[in-house]
């Protein structure tokens, strides 16, 4: 059996692939600093992170194993989660922003915080990958519980890392990415990833 050392490199290395890998997450992260801002992006990869340590307590105490074994259970937040999805994209397919307003940010922020939470939070696919893939790094003879928030916490902050990496990356070309004609694209192209990510999660089948 792996050493506690040993396991934490492990799943560290692994989970740090895994967060650079271009997913929903991404999408979200990027489209809101590039219109929005870097605050209100950085608070949307913080809504990611907590929910990402939402579901890593769910796993510890047991409870996220009921989507693993439970078809119902996973039917319904998977379709929760899709609708949530499409529905976000669809408004920003149907009504793009046309440019970047400085006004309003702490209401947009709080909202930012709320959409990466949500859009994490309802995915069951982040649920049963951590029912998954976490109790493989506990080494035998650990305390699972503590260990798995850790590991949870690992996790979240390789996300936070990337995040302000992505929301970096965006400062040199901001006054192009806040251009009213760029500002609606990105919305109807984040807005198209959305919706598609949505329709995929709502046909996959329950693993």
């Amino acid at each position: 059996m792996p050493s506690v050392a040993a396991a934490l490199i492990a799943f560290t290395a692994a989970a740090g692939l895994l967060t650079v890998a271009p997913g929903l997450d991404t999408a979200l992260v990027l489209r809101t600093a590039a219109t929005d801002g870097p605050r209100p992006a950085a608070l949307a990869g913080l809504g990611i992170a907590g929910g990402c340590l939402v579901w890593a307590a769910l796993v510890a105490v047991g409870l996220g194993a009921l989507l693993a074994a439970s078809e119902l259970a996973y039917q319904i937040l998977r379709f929760a989660g899709a609708a949530y999805l499409i529905y976000i994209g669809y408004r920003m397919l149907r009504h793009p922003r046309r440019g970047f307003l400085i006004a309003g940010v702490t209401a947009r922020g709080r909202g930012a915080l709320a959409r990466g939470a949500l859009t994490n939070l309802l995915n069951p696919k982040v649920g049963v990958f951590y029912v998954s893939f976490l109790p493989q790094f506990v080494p035998h003879g650990v305390p699972v519980a503590p260990f798995i928030l850790l590991l949870g916490l690992i996790h979240a902050v390789l996300g936070l890392v990337w995040f302000a990496c992505l929301i970096i990356a965006t400062r040199p070309i901001a006054r192009l990415l806040r251009r009213p004609a760029v500002v609606t694209s990105v919305d109807r192209v984040t807005g198209g990833l959305f919706v598609a990510f949505g329709v995929g999660l709502a046909l996959e089948r329950h693993p």
